[in-house]
Parts: structure tokens; sequence; C-alpha cells
């Protein structure tokens, strides 16, 4: 209490030397008052901090900018060294380096190319750092390690990930360069960006049931593989702007082509249309050579 007296009589502006004056003191001390607090800023580094903050915002566009900032900050109180500019060779370990490296790469849609490129180079540079010296690029395991954590938190099937992950990984002791690292993780987002617009599609099929009818899944199974058609695409986005080709006239010709066979059809589930839609994307991916 004592103290708080005193810092509160600190703070108390002088009287007014004479009466006549009493209308000029104060606008003075509100404009000393300013020029304080705007010097406090700047000399805490609060100032410096902030316009770093919106610096590292307009760099990674994230889709969450109050997240993103409330996540900056709180890595800057705990000494992330990513989040203070610091060099990433201070990283103290792998699982540490790969948490980072996955929180930059879900940073930005991969649509944003500018902004998801800045962010896919830091993650490069996060994993590429090996605590005591730089090493010439990321090894294969944690190029790895990072398509699977990518992968595990979508929506995609077991078994599309693990395909897509034969196709793209590399070998453990194997150096990644960026342009690979870049393809792999970019590929893994598709993925998964793909998996959404098909269980989506599913739900148009099925109506709410849960299972749709099997020759109409079979279908629309054909039409999608005709839309991404028999070549490789060089980018992996491509692949989603050929399926967006698919629209509702050619689904709705599909369609009424399987309800006119005579066959009888059996049913199909989310999960066996889901398997088959990502087999197809990534029965398309380019390997990695």
């Amino acid at each position: 209490m004592a103290a708080y007296e005193k810092r509160r009589a600190a703070a108390a502006p002088a009287p007014a030397p004479a009466a006549g004056s009493g209308l000029a003191e104060p606008a003075g001390a509100a404009a000393g008052g300013l020029g304080s607090e705007a010097e406090f800023l700047l000399r805490a580094g609060v100032t410096a901090m902030v316009r770093e903050a919106l610096l590292k915002v307009l760099e990674a566009r994230p889709e969450e900018p109050v997240s993103f900032l409330a996540d900056y900050f709180e890595r800057l109180v705990l000494g992330s060294p990513g989040a203070a500019g610091e060099a990433a060779a201070e990283l103290p370990g792998p699982p540490q380096r790969l948490a980072r490296a996955l929180w930059y790469v879900r940073l930005a849609h991969h649509s944003h190319r500018t902004a998801f490129d800045s962010n896919a180079g830091a993650a490069y540079e996060v994993l590429g750092a090996s605590g005591r010296r730089r090493k010439a690029g990321v090894d294969g395991r944690l190029y790895s390690e990072l398509l699977r954590r990518i992968c595990q938190h979508g929506g995609a099937p077991a078994e599309a990930a693990a395909a897509l992950l034969g196709r793209v990984r590399c070998r453990d002791h194997e150096a990644v360069p960026f342009d690979v690292f870049r393809y792999g993780v970019l590929t893994c987002f598709v993925l998964l960006e793909f998996a959404a617009k098909a269980d989506a599609l599913f739900g148009v099929l099925d109506g709410g049931s849960g299972a749709a009818d099997g020759r109409v899944c079979q279908a629309v199974l054909r039409a999608l593989e005709d839309a991404l058609g028999a070549g490789h695409f060089s980018l992996p986005s491509r692949y989603l702007e050929a399926g967006s080709k698919l629209g509702p006239d050619g689904l709705a010709l599909a369609m009424d082509r399987a309800l006119q066979e005579r066959k009888l059809g059996t049913s199909m589930s989310r999960e066996e249309f889901l398997k088959k839609a990502t087999a197809l994307f990534v029965a398309k991916v380019k390997p990695v050579e």
C-alpha cells in the first residue's frame, strides 16, 4: 500500500504555480504525458515488437490472424527462437523442430502461393537446423515425418495417406532439396482438400443416409477419373482444378446413365467411396525421383 501511494504521488501533476495559468498547465502536462508514453514504448521495445508481429502477419497471411498473433506472442514470451526472430539452429531437438515446422506450413492455404512458399521456406530452415551446425538441407527422416503429421491431421483415408507418402518420401539419410520439400508438403495438403471435396460429394449422393447407390457412385468415380485425365500434372493443385471441372451437368449425366442400367446395384459406404476417390488422386501424383 505504501509503495502504491508513493507511485501515485510521483505520478500526480505538480500544483499550478499561479492562479491565472490553470488552463495552460494541464495541456502541457498532457502533451508531456503522451511524449513520455511513446518514449516508454520505444525504449521498452514494444513498438518494434508490435511492428515485427504485424510484418509476420503480412508475410504469413494466416487464415486466422488473431490466433496467429496470440500464438506468436505466446511463443515470444516462452522464448521461442522462431517467434523471437533468432537463429533457428537454437531449437532444442527434432520433436520441437517438427512441431514448429508443422505450425509454419499450416499457417496459410496453399492457394495463397506467396505466403505458402514463404512459410514452407521457414519450415525448411527450422528442420534443417541441427542445433550446433547448419546442414545442407533437411534429411529424409524429418521430411517424411512432417508429411506423415500433415496427413494425420486431415480426413484422408489412412490407405491413401500411406500410398501418397510412398510416392513422395525420401530415404532417411538423403538430403532433401527445398523444391522436393515444397512439393511433398503441397501434395499432402492437396490430398486433404481432395478428400474433403470427395466427402462433400458423397454427402450429395447418399442424401444423409450414410450409404449411396453403388451404380451412381461408380459412375461418379469414372467421371472424376476422366476429369483428372491420364497424364501427370507438375503441380498437385491442378488436380483440384481438374476435379472442379466435374460440374453439376456432368454429374447429373453420369448419375442418370447409371440409374438407367437394369443391373441391380449394391450400396457403397462413405469410407469405400473416399478410398476409391483418393486412390484416383494418389495414382496421378508424380513420384519423387
